[in-house]
């Protein structure tokens, strides 16, 4: 596959990380030429200094990992993550508002995706699909697609499972082409990341970008 690198976005998001591999992130995403580096909002500051002359999109999140604040706490973080130089914000929907049957989720996407535009940047939801049936990933999808989400991202990284082959295949069917589907959790080799690109993931968020690299360009030589 042509460009594997621009469908890679290299994660960092351990509670105990640590300032020499956030370089080390940022060092691999310019060798690399990553379509982005997703990072907690402490360094927001940091990667947009050392990635404002590349092509490379500063990725943040909002409310994780579990989405439990409330959208006034969201708000204001995505505020300041837009202010420190986030490009991309990846916020954790309220799963306990979808799962009680609430609108809430809807209305607090809107909010966040208003406030995104107004300054040119983008929205990712994560929906945790671990905790979704496919009725309700479908009405997940459909609830982020009309409130003006950006992407549909498939987790955090702190479920039980993370990116699924069937649920990227799923989320492709029932969202908008114009929709992007960030495939995201548990993705650390070639052969995994490629079939969630064939079943439609347009973004691959992983923790593993310059290993699956490395498996890349060794199976070119193959």
């Amino acid at each position: 596959m042509k460009n594997l690198n621009r469908y890679l976005e290299s994660t960092l998001l351990r509670p105990a990380m640590t300032e020499r591999e956030v370089d080390l992130l940022i060092k691999e995403a310019i060798e690399e030429q990553f379509v982005g580096v997703c990072v907690p909002p402490f360094w927001v500051k940091k990667a947009k200094r050392e990635l404002r002359e590349q092509d490379i999109q500063v990725v943040t999140v909002i409310g994780f990992p579990f989405g439990f604040e409330d959208t006034a706490t969201k708000i204001t973080e995505t505020k300041e993550a837009i202010l420190n130089g986030a490009d991309e914000l990846d916020m954790v929907w309220s799963q306990t508002a979808f799962h009680s049957g609430m609108s809430w989720p809807k209305i607090e996407i809107a909010q966040i995706a208003k406030i995104c535009h107004a300054e040119e940047r983008m929205l990712k939801v994560i929906i945790e699909t671990a905790y979704l049936t496919p009725e309700q990933l479908r009405e997940a999808c459909l609830i982020c697609q009309d409130a003006g989400a950006d992407f549909v991202k498939t987790s955090t990284g702190y479920a039980a499972s993370g990116a699924r082959v069937e649920d990227i295949r799923l989320m492709r069917e029932i969202l908008l082409s114009t929709i992007g589907i960030k495939a995201s959790g548990g993705i650390k080799s070639l052969d995994f990341a490629l079939e969630l690109i064939r079943a439609g993931a347009d973004r691959i968020g992983t923790s593993s970008a310059k290993a699956i690299m490395d498996a890349y360009r060794s199976a070119e030589r193959y």
